[in-house]
């Protein structure tokens, strides 16, 4: 019996994924539930499982095969399982079918043409002469391969503009295909620069606060519920504390509406192997320091590891990113369509500040808010901010209600 695999859809708004890597190789043996492949799709990598046991075709019933990098229509058949096929004895895991293939003829040596120059020599296309444009090349600096010596449209998007008079050294090159996430995100962020009216304000926070709470229960708080006692817990209450002060940065624009929402799922920007990933934590409004540090770790696990998928990864009505954990001292977020806040953390100096006119050291920490001015003012963006700052700052106050203990889960 031959079984039809198809790619199956990883969300509801997905229609196209690309063949990301075949995990096996064609005439191997599979078990099910094996993962034959990674499928890349606009928001994650998934793995692709065998249906059954068997060997595999990477092709369909009419002979087509998917490379890697080729896109592929969800709901298409990718391979064929013959599930009749035993499983090859001696625990070899792999049964390869042979091919044979006639010896391909050795090509006549053609005779040589003398170069012939004609006005068409050098000329380019309609087509050519826009992609060379847009490479700033002059059509004489590309040798053309058309009729005559044309440049063709090929040839113009295979040229490469100078890089000047080579003084010695490597001068290689390598050219790589962007997965489709990649080309989402940067789709994404030329749509955010493009159709929002986006403005960042800044300020800076002393972290004393908080560094001196960690020191004194990281290890209590570790012990007791498995999970590091981290930043990212006070950052994502004290947003969810500023959100509720000011409810239009968590609010969207819904064509000519404002759609604003009575809860927060904010979501972390996490850097994967596959590039950029936000996934979600849901109802931080009802989650203490022990819950948004658990989503955090079980989050970014996931999505380092490739096993994000796309339902964690959609929504999110605010978005928290960390530049600081590269070494960013400063940065512009970019607002994560079609949400109209981000809060960007940076790294911790210790540097000189003024308390009570006296100058003292503390560990402190540029902040960044970028919004969309189209339904965020000035005020509520600068009000918003200071917000954060003030509950960073007074953390056992504002965050914790005064009980450490209960707060913190001891």
């Amino acid at each position: 019996m031959i079984l039809e695999m198809k790619v199956p859809s990883p969300g509801e708004s997905i229609t196209e994924v690309e063949i990301a890597e075949w995990l096996v190789q064609d005439g191997d043996y599979v078990e099910k539930d094996q993962a034959i492949a990674e499928v890349d799709s606009d928001k994650a990598t998934l793995e692709l499982p065998a249906e059954a046991s068997g060997i595999i075709t990477l092709a369909d019933a009419d002979g087509n095969r998917y490379e890697e990098g080729d896109p592929v229509v969800v709901g298409a058949v990718v391979c064929l399982i013959d599930t009749s096929a035993a499983k090859p004895e001696g625990g070899d895991a792999a049964v390869k079918t042979e091919i044979k293939e006639a010896a391909p003829k050795k090509a006549e040596p053609k005779p040589i043409v003398a170069e012939t120059k004609t006005y068409a020599t050098g000329t380019a296309s309609p087509a050519a002469k826009k992609i060379l444009a847009e490479k700033g090349m002059n059509a004489s600096t590309v040798s053309g391969t058309g009729k005559d010596g044309r440049v063709t449209k090929d040839d113009a998007v295979n040229a490469v503009p100078s890089m000047g008079t080579p003084t010695g050294g490597s001068r290689g090159t390598s050219r790589s295909k962007m997965s489709m996430l990649r080309r989402k995100v940067a789709e994404r962020l030329v749509e955010a620069k493009n159709t929002t009216a986006m403005l960042t304000t800044f300020n800076e926070v002393n972290m004393t606060p908080i560094f001196e709470l960690r020191k004194q229960y990281k290890e209590q708080f570790k012990a007791k519920h498995g999970v590091g006692l981290g930043f990212m817990s006070f950052f994502s209450l004290a947003v969810v504390r500023a959100l509720k002060m000011y409810p239009a940065v968590n609010s969207m624009i819904d064509g000519k509406e404002m759609l604003s929402y009575d809860f927060v799922d904010i979501s972390i920007a996490v850097s994967g192997p596959k590039g950029l990933m936000v996934p979600v934590i849901r109802n931080a409004e009802n989650l203490s320091f022990r819950g948004i540090e658990s989503e955090v770790k079980r989050l970014a696990i996931r999505a380092r590891e490739g096993e994000i998928t796309v339902d964690e990864m959609t929504g999110g009505t605010f978005t928290i990113t960390n530049g600081g954990v590269f070494g960013s001292m400063l940065s512009t977020p970019i607002i994560n369509p079609p949400q109209s806040g981000i809060l960007g953390m940076h790294n911790i100096i210790e540097r000189p500040i003024a308390v009570d006119g006296k100058v003292e050291i503390h560990p402190m920490m540029y902040v960044a808010l970028s919004y969309d001015h189209r339904i965020i003012d000035g005020k509520e963006s600068v009000g918003f901010l200071v917000a954060v700052k003030d509950a960073l700052e007074n953390p056992e106050e504002l965050l914790m209600d005064n009980n450490l203990n209960k707060a913190l889960e001891l």
